[in-house]
């Protein structure tokens, strides 16, 4: 059987124009972003960072719809997906309650980390009564990015996402901060989870969104009608995500 090897393609420099693969082995989803040429080998955000074709998608790692998987194993499929050509994962501070950033970053302590580009996220909460709510507050951007690092045990994240708005924190205050720490180099560049068309303009005023999450599929088509064209106009890329394959 021949070697499948994953092709890298330009990212977020030229607008939206190709959908491409976002995949876990266990949890998958997409990735939507912007190339004109498909024989391009690789995508480059900003046209400053380039990143597979094909991203992996971390969460299941620690369980989520199906049970955590031992850390060795975790690990192995992260080492397998780079020799396959994944440079690009994501993860998240609430994935397996912070366990999944923790099993990205003993991964990344066996692989090259100039070869990979890091996403993971902040701003989902569990209240005290149990309900899931989002927070955007000054204070807890930087304290959620000084844990990430921690338990990453890196530098610099990539990407850094905004998972859910926290409406109740103008939305300027919360890149504000996340600005901060792309010049104090403790992030390389910001993006947004599940927000709407004013929330994106405003946040772009502030500081450059590189990249959208969101949902995009056959079933799911509204975000066509404005988030799509503002991301064009921002020459931002949009991720997918919660599009399963099999």
């Amino acid at each position: 059987m021949a070697t499948t090897v994953i092709p890298q393609i330009k990212l977020g420099s030229q607008g939206l124009q190709v959908i491409f693969l976002f995949i876990s082995l266990i949890p998958i989803s997409f990735e939507i972003s912007g190339v004109d040429d498909f024989d391009d080998h690789r995508i480059s955000i900003v046209a400053l960072i380039k990143v597979s074709k094909v991203g992996y998608g971390c969460m299941g790692l620690t369980g989520v719809y199906n049970n955590p998987l031992p850390q060795e194993e975790g690990i192995s499929i992260i080492k397998y997906a780079l020799e396959k050509g994944i440079t690009f994962f994501d993860t998240a501070d609430v994935y397996g309650v912070t366990t999944n950033e923790i099993l990205v970053g003993k991964a990344l302590k066996q692989l090259p980390r100039d070869k990979i580009q890091l996403a993971t996220k902040f701003g989902i909460v569990t209240t005290a009564d149990g309900k899931i709510d989002a927070k955007g507050s000054p204070e807890y951007v930087r304290k959620c990015c000084e844990e990430s690092l921690k338990r990453l045990d890196v530098e610099y994240i990539d990407l850094y996402y905004q998972h859910r708005i926290d409406t109740s924190i103008p939305i300027e205050e919360t890149i504000g901060e996340l600005k901060k720490l792309v010049e104090e180099g403790k992030i390389k560049y910001i993006g947004l989870s599940e927000a709407s068309v004013d929330t994106i303009r405003r946040a772009h005023v502030v500081h450059p969104i590189t990249a959208v999450q969101l949902e995009w599929s056959l079933w799911t088509r509204d975000i066509e009608e404005d988030i799509i064209p503002v991301c064009r106009s921002f020459t931002t890329s949009e991720h997918v995500l919660f599009v399963f394959i099999t």
